[in-house]
């Protein structure tokens, strides 16, 4: 193993989805514990910066949007005169893009660690050699870098912070639609930015309404308001109305809401990682092209997940897939069975 490299500000340039930025928390409380006295700053995009606010191991959120604050070179530019001013010695990029390690270069940070692409190569001034694809969790990944360049790694567990308001935030909607104490709460959360990874939307009516008919289950459905439409269409397939709460709650309430609800179900998205971050009481996951052993759940004691054989390669990243029958194949029976666990538990 390597010497750790010494450092007073270190800057940690992050990955760019929920799922992953969640996966990096580790990382993240590992650079911190190998750099107890150190100024730590993270570059995040801002859809992400729930994710990592009021998190105790850093003492700098920076927002980097490459896609649209950050588009231009002149806008880049100034983002590299920014990182100049707060004089960083050394980064760690859990991001592979070369764009990202030549800002570091330009803004004057000596010591630049990540894992070793062709492109950048002549940039890093520590080449970590990457782990071969899909061979590695997203958390054992980022965990990777950091270690082979010295650091001391302890554990491996995600970490998700919300705050007292957050829960009153939810406390305040189960007042609002009679939700009661006793109640069986199940949080639905059927959106994802990744359409194959989708579970059918025909499968979600049919297990609201049998949550609700059979168990007696309050159901919300949870997302952003973008998923305002999918959540109106399950509900008019529905034959008795869930709750909808797409918008109404931001990522940290979600987090609340998801260790107040009694069962948290979703398919392989940020907010499953969240509802288990924060120690949701049972989560059911929904796995079709993606595998559980890169971006499943963990730890897992708390969560079933559902995925079936139907002779596809996984992990598969078919965007155009056309059949998507690797979610089909899990069943509104399937997913019903296990919630009735629950509540017989």
């Amino acid at each position: 193993m390597s010497e750790k490299p010494e450092a007073k500000r270190v800057l940690i340039f992050n990955v760019n989805w929920l799922g992953d930025v969640l996966f990096s928390s580790a990382a993240i409380r590992n650079i911190r514990r190998n750099y107890p006295d150190s100024y730590i700053a993270c570059v995040i995009p801002s859809r992400c910066y729930p994710i990592l606010k009021g998190n105790p191991h850093l003492d700098e959120v920076i927002i980097f949007d490459e896609q649209d604050r950050h588009k231009g070179v002149l806008e880049k530019l100034n983002f590299v005169s920014l990182l100049k001013k707060k004089e960083f010695d050394l980064v760690f990029l859990l991001h592979r893009s070369f764009s990202r390690t030549l800002i570091c270069r330009l803004a004057g940070i000596k010591q630049r660690i990540g894992h070793y692409t062709k492109k950048r190569a002549f940039l890093l001034t520590k080449k970590i050699v990457p782990p071969k694809k899909d061979s590695l969790h997203r958390i054992d990944y980022y965990l990777d870098v950091i270690e082979k360049a010295g650091l001391r790694v302890e554990d491996r567990y995600l970490d998700f912070f919300f705050s007292p308001g957050d829960e009153e935030h939810v406390d305040k909607f189960f007042k609002k639609n009679s939700i009661k104490q006793d109640d069986f709460v199940v949080a639905i959360n059927p959106g994802g930015n990744w359409i194959p990874k989708r579970w059918p939307l025909d499968y979600w009516a049919r297990l609201a309404d049998r949550l609700i008919s059979e168990i007696g289950a309050k159901v919300i459905v949870t997302g952003s308001i973008s998923d305002l439409l999918l959540a109106s269409q399950i509900k008019d397939a529905m034959r008795q109305p869930p709750l909808i709460a797409c918008g109404v709650f931001n990522l940290k309430q979600l987090g609340a809401l998801a260790k107040k609800a009694e069962l948290f179900i979703t398919a392989d998205t940020g907010p499953l990682h969240i509802a288990n971050a924060v120690g949701a009481k049972k989560i059911i996951a929904i796995f079709g092209p993606t595998a559980p052993s890169v971006t499943g759940p963990y730890p897992s004691t708390n969560v079933v997940i559902l995925q079936k054989d139907v002779g596809c390669r996984i992990p598969c990243y078919k965007v155009n897939c056309s059949d998507n029958r690797c979610m089909r194949e899990v069943t509104p029976d399937d997913v019903l069975t296990e919630a009735k666990k629950v509540l017989n538990r």
